[in-house]
């Protein structure tokens, strides 16, 4: 099948599901396995990069939930690399890091490690490195995103690599607030129900991408695959550059206040 790369264990994909045991696909799997690998495409360069020389990689998925992404990158880069790099996926439902680390040890994958972690403990825990190379979080819905942002900037990371999924708390504080911006035409941009869920989505990326230039990074939105395979397909990447923040600081805090969102500040601070 030609969703599965030449590199790529059929016996992984079978053990996620991805695959039947006789080695068939549904629908559903392929738009899956064909999003994670185009998502690896991207994420590939970025290993390749931070390991040069041989250097060891600290990747860790955020929300990684069944860690399709995380046991399909170890699968594709990381087997001939274990030496000192490593995969962390942090999640927060006990039962999926269980299952998790069942997979890995079945699968021989040494150098993956499954934490039962909130964001704040994943931040303060001594199972993770003080910094880190790479982070990622794939479809990780709502705030989730954003905790992985969070964990990111703590962490120092080089690269952050986001596909948003199912943000609802911008949209919501858009309705809240509505009466503080009804003098402004902008008001008209999510007056209806429908505009304010569609408007408070992309909002909500644009405000991550500030946040990301604010701490010094370089950031790139691309979609992820066509509209055919999925609606949630923004792809954001961060590169840390130590760029000047002060400039999208500002417009960072304008377009907060111009949308009156001011109550939110503090979650893309």
């Amino acid at each position: 099948m030609h969703e599965i790369r030449a590199d790529q264990s059929t016996e992984l994909l079978k053990e996620l599901h991805i695959l039947t045991r006789d080695g068939k696909m549904n629908q559903d799997s392929r738009r899956k396995l064909k999003q994670v690998n185009h998502l690896c495409q991207f994420i590939e360069p970025l290993l390749e990069e931070v390991g040069a020389g041989g250097t060891a990689i600290r990747l860790v998925d955020h929300g990684a939930g069944k860690s399709y992404l995380g046991f399909i990158l170890y699968d594709l880069f990381f087997k001939g690399r274990e030496a000192g790099s490593h995969i962390y996926g942090i999640e927060t439902r006990a039962e999926l890091v269980e299952k998790s680390r069942e997979l890995a040890a079945r699968l021989g994958f040494a150098a993956m490690t499954f934490l039962n972690l909130s964001v704040e403990q994943s931040i303060a825990s001594d199972q993770l490195p003080a910094s880190v190379d790479i982070v990622t979080a794939l479809h990780a819905c709502n705030t989730a995103t954003d905790d992985a942002i969070r964990f990111a900037l703590a962490k120092q990371a080089r690269f952050i690599v986001l596909v948003p999924c199912c943000q609802a708390e911008v949209a919501a504080a858009l309705r809240r607030n509505k009466g503080k911006v009804l003098s402004s035409p902008l008001a008209e941009i999510w007056r209806h129900p429908l505009h304010t869920r569609e408007f408070g989505s992309h909002v909500t990326n644009v405000l991550r991408c500030l946040q990301l230039e604010a701490h010094g990074y370089q950031v790139s939105v691309t979609e992820l695959v066509g509209w055919e395979h999925s609606m949630k397909n923004e792809l954001i990447i961060a590169r840390y550059k130590d760029l000047p923040r002060r400039r999208p600081a500002e417009r960072l805090s304008e377009l907060l206040q111009s949308l009156g969102l001011e109550e939110l500040g503090g979650r893309f601070a």
